[in-house]
């Protein structure tokens, strides 16, 4: 038997004021998008912006349903929407905001696992990392792939 652990790097911003002008920009982008977000039922409001290999940015927010789970979280919004609009365009980053009656919550809320599977298969597609920025009040992380918050990923395509 050997144990053996995983490592997770990333980085910890405490101001958007501090971050790159490009991951600013996905940032704010994501924070609009939020304003978007159709949540009646969670009372979550969820925005994110994805930024394109071209340098588009698109956007997407949560959209809820009373058919539940008939709605869609704002990371896959985003992605499907990309991949919709522009194919083979590859993913390279994403930010992600969310918070309760459109607002952030202290520390940045989490893409659940199907976002995150989804992801997983674009970065894949991309066939190259695709960063994963999120946002919250007191502090923002930046992780350099998916594959630090979603180690051992699997796709149709291995």
């Amino acid at each position: 038997m050997v144990n053996k652990s995983i490592e997770i790097q990333y980085q910890v911003f405490y101001s958007l004021d501090e971050m790159d002008p490009a991951d600013r920009e996905l940032c704010e982008a994501a924070m609009q998008a939020q304003k978007t977000s159709y949540a009646p039922y969670s009372r979550f409001n969820v925005g994110a912006a994805l930024r394109l290999a071209d340098g588009r940015i698109v956007p997407g927010s949560n959209q809820e349903n009373a058919a539940s789970p008939s709605g869609l979280c704002a990371e896959r919004t985003a992605m499907f929407a990309a991949g919709a609009q522009y194919p083979g365009v590859a993913m390279v980053s994403i930010a992600i905001v969310g918070g309760p009656d459109q607002s952030q919550c202290n520390f940045p809320a989490t893409p659940c696992g199907s976002c995150r599977q989804v992801m997983a298969e674009y970065q894949k597609i991309s066939k190259r990392p695709m960063s994963i920025i999120l946002i919250g009040k007191k502090e923002i992380w930046k992780f350099p792939s998916l594959d630090a918050i979603l180690p051992f990923t699997f796709t149709s395509l291995d």
